[in-house]
């Protein structure tokens, strides 16, 4: 059975996940990693937000 669908309201705030097909790594090197928490990071500032950290 599939999961209910997930309520989307205009201006909500999401926590995203990733995680590989039967929770196999997404990153074939740390510098891969890396690389995707900095693109990560860069959103607020584009997306114009503020008073926002990482965890």
């Amino acid at each position: 059975m599939a999961r209910p669908l997930r309520i989307q309201v205009a201006g909500g705030w999401y926590h995203v996940t990733s995680r590989g097909n039967r929770r196999e790594a997404i990153y074939r090197t740390d510098t891969d990693r890396r690389r995707f928490l900095g693109l990560v990071a860069e959103l607020p500032e584009q997306s114009g937000l503020e008073g926002t950290r990482s965890c």
